[in-house]
Formats: C-alpha cells, sequence, structure tokens
C-alpha cells in the first residue's frame, strides 16, 4: 500500500486518471465497493504495476523438482532446491518494456501473463491468501484515492528509503 501511494504521489498523472476513473463510474453520491472491482479495472493495473516494480517477496517460495528437468536451459536434478526471482523477472529488460518505469497502463492489454507477472508464484504452490490481497489492496487503495485529495508537500520525489 505504501508503494503504491508513493508511486502515485510520484506520477500524479496517474492519481488523477485514477480519481477520473472513479468518479466517472461511481460519483460522490457512495463510497467505492468490493462489486466495483469488475468496473473500475484502472485501479487493479496500479496494483499489478505496484506488485510487479515492488514484490511482497523478491524470492518465491523455494521449489524441488520431483524429478530431472531443464529450467531455462539449465539442467536441474532432481531434489535441487530452486528459487525464483520474482523481483528480478519483474524487472528484465528482455521481457518487460521499460521495466524500471512506472506505467500501469501496461497492464491494459496483457491477458495471460504466464511467467512474466508472478508476484504471488503461480500454479499448484501460488500464494493462497493472493485473492483476498488483491481485493483489500483494491478497496482500500480505491477508497484512499476516492475520499482523499492527494498531492506532495514539496517538488521532490516520495522516497521509500
Amino acid at each position: 500500500m505504501e508503494w503504491a501511494m508513493s508511486l502515485l504521489l510520484n506520477h500524479p498523472n496517474v492519481l488523477e486518471k485514477a480519481r477520473a476513473h472513479i468518479d466517472e463510474y461511481i460519483g460522490n453520491k457512495r463510497l467505492v465497493q468490493e462489486t466495483d472491482i469488475p468496473n473500475l479495472p484502472y485501479i487493479q493495473f496500479i496494483i499489478n504495476e505496484t506488485l510487479r516494480l515492488f514484490p511482497a517477496a523478491a524470492l518465491l517460495v523455494p521449489h524441488e523438482p520431483s524429478e530431472d528437468c531443464t529450467i531455462g536451459g539449465f539442467d536441474v536434478a532432481r531434489g535441487t532446491m530452486v528459487l525464483v526471482n520474482a523481483w528480478a523477472i519483474h524487472r528484465d529488460p528482455m521481457v518487460w518494456d521499460d521495466p524500471l518505469s512506472f506505467k500501469p497502463k501496461r497492464f491494459e492489454k496483457m491477458a495471460n501473463e504466464g511467467y512474466r507477472f508472478i508476484p504471488f508464484g503461480m500454479g499448484r504452490r501460488k500464494c493462497t491468501g493472493s485473492g483476498l490481497a488483491n481485493r483489500v489492496i483494491w478497496l482500500v487503495l480505491a477508497s484512499l484515492i476516492q475520499c482523499f485529495e492527494w498531492k506532495r508537500v514539496g517538488e521532490d520525489l516520495v522516497g521509500m528509503s
């Protein structure tokens, strides 16, 4: 949540676009609700882009192949511990266009990202709480955007160091 807010404050055009989407769909008669999620996809694009740049865990849960296999051109023996670096995959210029930039719009046309976007892992070992986490983050972020006027205090970018 902190990363998302800092990114929005550092990219006021994205914040304004998100606010405009909320205002257009909901207005000011009521607060955003969980049922609004499908109608406001831009908020999810912001969350996805934040998780791409700053995944909750840089390294996913370790795995061990049950039989010898090849991963990325490397032969991996059965029982070898394999660590997946989601942070590196999400910032790889061979995988993402302009990977260090905050561009929520990149998720607009992405249907099935496969192994490119894996902030919660994937497959059978995917984080079981990812659905709940996405809904809660969406609702809180959309509420913060809808209910408050956000801007940086000065010209300096918001840093998270």
